[in-house]
């Protein structure tokens, strides 16, 4: 079993609207109650703690959803910072050993399968592993004039997703040792990945997309109003 945390700390981007993106309707719900069903809607989740921004009047107050808790704390200035103080906020029944998802609260179509193959194959992995899209596109480099200098392989190459996986003790002694060295990581596998360790790569789907434009939400309601007429 395991739990999940949730960095929800940023105002974010808010689309000319009077809400942060991840509060939006989006489809019958808020975007991050979309985010945290998909999480808790997996039998292995426990609960989840979501890392909230000082003094954030936005939040819904929700201490449980689909039966399970929903813990709240405070956050920082970083997606790092919010991540760390989550950890911390943990239930002390969580040990050092037990796996702890790392999600979005601007994902909300994180498919149920998905999130099924990242823990089976994440569990099985001694360092830990997140959802990944192999990247599909000709990538060009740019040079100073803004004209395309040249074409990068892509081969190698993925975009990260979340949630991401790894042992709450591993993920907090990865961050603290980034911000100890005044290093701004970028997700969680950054972190890890500055020890010396290597995430297994777990291929997701192409949809479970970050909401950082209004065309991402449009998008989003698109693909989920189809996946619940299609429920």
């Amino acid at each position: 079993m395991t739990w999940a945390v949730v960095p929800a700390a940023g105002r974010g981007t808010r689309f000319g609207a009077p809400l942060p993106k991840q509060y939006l309707p989006l489809a019958g719900r808020r975007v991050i109650e979309h985010s945290l069903r998909a999480v808790l809607d997996h039998s292995g989740v426990d609960g989840v703690v979501v890392a909230l921004a000082a003094g954030d009047a936005d939040w819904p107050g929700w201490r449980e959803l689909g039966g399970k808790p929903v813990l709240t704390c405070t956050g920082g200035a970083e997606r790092a910072d919010s991540v760390l103080a989550a950890l911390h906020a943990l239930p002390a029944s969580v040990s050092e050993d037990q796996w702890v998802l790392v999600h979005d609260a601007a994902r909300p179509c994180l498919h149920r399968d998905d999130l099924a193959r990242l823990l089976d194959e994440g569990c099985a992995d001694p360092v830990g592993a997140l959802l990944a899209a192999p990247v599909r596109d000709t990538l060009k480099r740019a040079d100073e004039q803004g004209r395309a200098a040249a074409t990068e392989p892509r081969e190698a190459l993925w975009r990260a997703l979340t949630p991401q996986l790894f042992r709450r003790g591993s993920l907090v002694r990865a961050l603290e040792a980034a911000a100890r060295a005044g290093v701004r990581a970028t997700d969680e596998a950054m972190a890890m990945e500055r020890l010396g360790l290597k995430p297994r790569l777990v291929e997701g789907r192409d949809d479970n997309l970050k909401i950082t434009t209004p065309a991402d939400l449009a998008l989003a309601e698109f693909l989920l109003s189809r996946r619940q007429a299609n429920d």
